[in-house]
């Protein structure tokens, strides 16, 4: 039975990322500083490691003394524009030491094959009319925040392994993701998330707070159709880093109307000043779709699975005084 390593598990993607492994047949190892927040883990094996320590990296990637076959590195200290906005320092520290020691420890115990999860936010600020920019459009780079600089630099370690130490690796740029068993309030929420909840808690016909002048443009994928990318990515021949990324965009305010309207209400926005982040970011999508890749999950068919498990969160946190 191939064995595979899912270090970030704990999280959003890594959670959903197990239970795509585990329903292949899969013997699944499970790695994240916590446990996840919102389910049991479907791991085989779940190890609470700080991947910022060395021997916890090395740890993570021997399965009964010998190399994982597959080993998936999803773990990073992030979350949605405003912790990227206020937790630069954190970022660039933590994801830093993870990405480094976690390349480190794979090649040099003979993990065979290796994917780092990278993010769009590795490109520049764009118009919304812009040309797609594919993948080696990165260069000359020019992200617009820490977070995006560290993933660019942290895709060039994990290649730096590749070439010189044998280790099969393969990049996956990650656009916005959102599915339901995701950070939903606190500060660290997505978008769709964060609009899901404002939506969810507000009474019909009520006012909720958007950050800027809504006309940022954004892509969200559903997280079954992102981790179904990651799948196909690992096991091709694509050697260079790849986006995974719907095609269909929206603005900020669109967002919120669209999830009103799953909700069933009536909302009104308000723009208060806050960090938004690019103008839009587009991306071409077209190396993962020359794979056979396909976003199965239109944003209002996604919305639609997600905003129930929001909306349920959202009512109990109410119940219990919680502020949300």
């Amino acid at each position: 039975m191939k064995r595979a390593v899912v270090c970030g598990a704990g999280g959003f993607i890594g959670g959903h990322l197990v239970e795509r492994l585990k329903q292949e047949g899969l013997w699944v190892r499970g790695v994240d500083i916590k446990q996840h927040e919102f389910r049991q883990t479907a791991a085989d094996e779940f190890l609470q490691l700080d991947l910022r320590d060395p021997e916890s990296c090395v740890r993570a990637v021997l399965v009964d003394g010998k190399p994982a076959d597959e080993v998936y590195q999803l773990a990073a200290d992030m979350g949605g524009m405003g912790f990227i906005h206020s937790a630069e320092c954190e970022i660039m520290h933590n994801s830093l030491l993870i990405n480094t020691h976690m390349s480190h420890a794979a090649a040099h115990h003979g993990v065979p094959r290796y994917l780092f999860s990278s993010s769009a936010c590795v490109y520049r600020d764009q118009q919304p009319d812009e040309p797609d920019l594919t993948e080696k459009e990165a260069y000359p780079a020019q992200p617009d925040n820490e977070y995006g600089w560290e993933k660019l630099y942290s895709e060039r370690v994990a290649l730096a392994f590749q070439r010189n130490m044998g280790m099969t690796v393969r990049v996956a740029r990650f656009q916005n993701c959102y599915g339901p068993y995701g950070t939903w309030n606190g500060g660290r929420e997505k978008a769709p998330a964060a609009m899901c909840r404002k939506v969810a808690a507000v009474e019909d016909g009520g006012t909720i707070e958007v950050w800027g002048d809504g006309t940022a443009m954004r892509v969200f994928t559903y997280v079954d159709d992102l981790v179904g990318g990651i799948r196909l990515l690992m096991q091709s021949d694509v050697e260079e880093p790849t986006n995974i990324g719907a095609d269909e965009r929206i603005s900020v305010d669109g967002l919120v109307k669209l999830v009103a309207e799953v909700a069933g209400k009536t909302v009104k926005i308000r723009h208060v000043d806050g960090p938004v982040g690019v103008h839009a970011r587009n991306h071409s999508s077209e190396r993962i779709r020359s794979m056979g890749w396909v976003d199965r999950h239109s944003l209002r068919d996604g919305l639609s699975r997600t905003y129930p498990w929001v909306k349920e969160q959202t009512e109990k946190a109410m119940a219990r005084g919680e502020k949300v």
